[in-house]
């Protein structure tokens, strides 16, 4: 059983509520933009982090982490990238990976919507987490935790860090 804490848009910003809702977590998750690599650390020194870059991280982040993550993790096999869409509009950059393998999981950010769907043609779950960072449209800023236990995804929590600004 694993426990995970998935956010995504961070855009360099830390929020010490961090702390106190990723801590019961084994990993962090992050679905890009993460802003820089010093806030990657910031989450390296909390919990074991898998992340993707996205269209704002610099070079040096971009080096340190993947476009994509692809992996399975308690017989859950996960996909995660930063601009993905959602179920019925896939972005053009990882439909042809979806659809020749589709996992079980798939994560993208990019949106700053938060959206969990179940899509019935790949027969896999979808998760935006919307947007952790102050940087953006949304209005509320959010993370997602969530179980993986023998192939199962359970136990999903919808938490909001705070307001916009």
């Amino acid at each position: 059983m694993k426990k995970i804490g998935l956010l995504s848009d961070t855009h360099g910003y830390w929020d010490e509520k961090f702390e106190t809702y990723l801590s019961p977590c084994d990993e962090i998750w992050h679905a890009g933009d993460i802003g820089s690599l010093e806030l990657a650390g910031r989450f390296e020194t909390l919990k074991p982090f898998r992340a993707v870059y996205g269209n704002i991280d610099d070079y040096k982040t971009r080096v340190a982490y993947p476009q994509t993550q692809h992996f399975t993790l308690e017989n859950v096999e996960v996909l995660m990238t930063h601009i993905g869409g959602y179920p019925g509009r896939y972005d053009p950059s990882i439909r042809a990976q979806l659809f020749a393998h589709p996992p079980k999981l798939f994560i993208a950010g990019h949106s700053h919507i938060l959206k969990v769907m179940y899509d019935k043609k790949l027969g896999c779950l979808h998760m935006n987490p919307g947007a952790a960072g102050k940087y953006g449209f949304h209005r509320v800023r959010t993370l997602l935790r969530f179980v993986l236990e023998e192939g199962n995804i359970k136990d999903l929590e919808v938490i909001e860090i705070g307001q916009h600004g």
